[in-house]
């Protein structure tokens, strides 16, 4: 089982205009689509974050892989997982995912990863959780993950999608998305994606949630450090009640420091509510000094920056150690990424939330999974017992996706020139902006 053949799709896919801390997404998200192909021509799938610079640097490791097993391939990881940067460079608060350089290495490892396992496991017949010490359960549970949002389905022009869930830019037109939205899926978890409205009305739009769900729906909220410490004390006693019962306040500031007052400044109140992290923790260098300042009490992994699926177990086994909760983060993505973070999720003993998905905004039409959308019933994913991820790819599809990037003009994730383009000319991001 030898390494004959590395290939780099650069796609597209229509994304709904989403709002955020970070601004409001393009019509477009990039993807990354990487296959590689065995002298038995059995062809292992990973999928990743989209642009240039991605492919560019999987390409370039191309010649190193030919003629290689592709688990010695994983010997990679010695040169591309190098800690060589922690802290506030590192992280994720003035980055969007996937943009930020200092983590590039660890994203095209994870790739490579992906890839070379789902190759062994299809050419072995075995599941990549069994690659990965096999299933500690059978379903990977997923967390609704609602978003204030403009008008408009994603796309541009006669590409325009459906616009499914309408526009939501306020406490009940949110609620009423969400409400769809678990209608549609089965989610039993709800994370608001906030920092986008005053936190007066984010603090309501929670509040219509609880009303709505009921106090057995846990609810998060999210706002990725758009509030000040004083802001994010204030919203934390304002919610204590709602989120309770396995909710939690993640990146409500930003930086570690900010985090561990905020924390300490809530329990002074008698507010234990969790605070978790996918951005002030985003390697193993930030764990010694979040739990030194007693920041973070739940950490979002993600496969795809971490540095693949066993830096992800690593990270779980660190957690479960020092009592911290382990959920897991996601980005706009495809059926690859979600079957990539199901297994995964089936075979991490210590995974203590439900995971997040971006995947009920994306659209049928833009699948590049043969067969469609991988199903979510139940709010769960059962990737079951077949070979490698699960699934593949669809080459009609792919090659569609493949010529809508190469039509459009997006080739990096920018939401402040998108929020600048529709909404305010002069619109930056400011942390904290309340």
């Amino acid at each position: 089982m030898k390494i004959k053949d590395l290939r780099v799709h650069s796609i597209a896919m229509a994304d709904p205009p989403l709002r955020s801390s970070y601004g409001l997404h393009q019509p477009y998200a990039l993807r990354t689509i990487l296959e590689i192909e065995s002298e038995e021509g059995v062809v292992g799938i990973a999928e990743t974050y989209g642009g240039a610079e991605p492919a560019k640097a999987l390409l370039a490791i191309r010649e190193r892989l030919l003629g290689n097993s592709p688990l010695r391939a994983l010997g990679l990881s010695r040169e591309l997982l190098r800690e060589d940067a922690s802290g506030m460079a590192r992280s994720q608060t003035t980055l969007v995912p996937g943009e930020n350089p200092l983590d590039a290495d660890a994203r095209t490892y994870a790739a490579l990863e992906t890839a070379c396992l789902d190759l062994a496991g299809k050419t072995w017949q075995v599941p990549l959780s069994d690659l990965l010490g096999g299933m500690v359960r059978e379903k990977a549970s997923f967390s609704a993950y609602p978003f204030y949002k403009h008008a408009g389905g994603g796309g541009e022009g006669e590409d325009s999608r459906k616009d499914e869930y309408g526009e939501a830019l306020c406490p009940i037109s949110l609620a009423e998305q969400a409400e769809r939205m678990v209608g549609q899926y089965g989610f039993r978890e709800i994370k608001l994606k906030a920092g986008v409205l005053e936190p007066e009305a984010e603090i309501e739009t929670i509040r219509e949630l609880r009303r709505r769900f009921g106090p057995g729906v846990p609810l998060r909220i999210d706002p990725n450090c758009a509030w000040s410490v004083d802001t994010s004390v204030k919203v934390g006693l304002a919610l204590a009640e709602e989120l309770s019962n396995g909710g939690y306040l993640e990146d409500p500031t930003s930086g570690l420091e900010g985090m561990s007052e905020v924390r300490k400044r809530l329990l002074a109140e008698g507010v234990d509510t969790p605070l978790a992290s996918n951005v002030s923790v985003t390697s193993f260098g930030d764990l010694p000094e979040a739990v030194g300042l007693d920041a973070v009490q739940v950490v979002l992994c993600d496969h795809h920056y971490w540095g693949g699926f066993r830096q992800v177990q690593h990270l779980a086994k660190i957690c479960e150690t020092f009592g911290l909760g382990l959920s897991m983060h996601s980005n706009n993505h495809l059926g690859v990424s979600m079957m990539a973070m199901a297994q995964v999720a089936v075979a991490t003993p210590h995974l203590t939330y439900a995971c997040d998905t971006h995947y009920p905004w994306q659209t049928e039409r833009d699948e590049v999974v043969a067969g469609g959308r991988v199903p979510i019933a139940g709010g769960v994913i059962e990737p079951g017992h077949a070979p490698g991820l699960g699934v593949e790819l669809d080459p009609d599809r792919l090659a569609e996706a493949s010529e809508l990037y190469r039509s459009i003009p997006y080739r990096k994730r920018d939401d402040e020139a998108e929020m600048r383009k529709y909404v305010d000319p002069d619109w930056k991001r400011t942390l904290p902006r309340w």
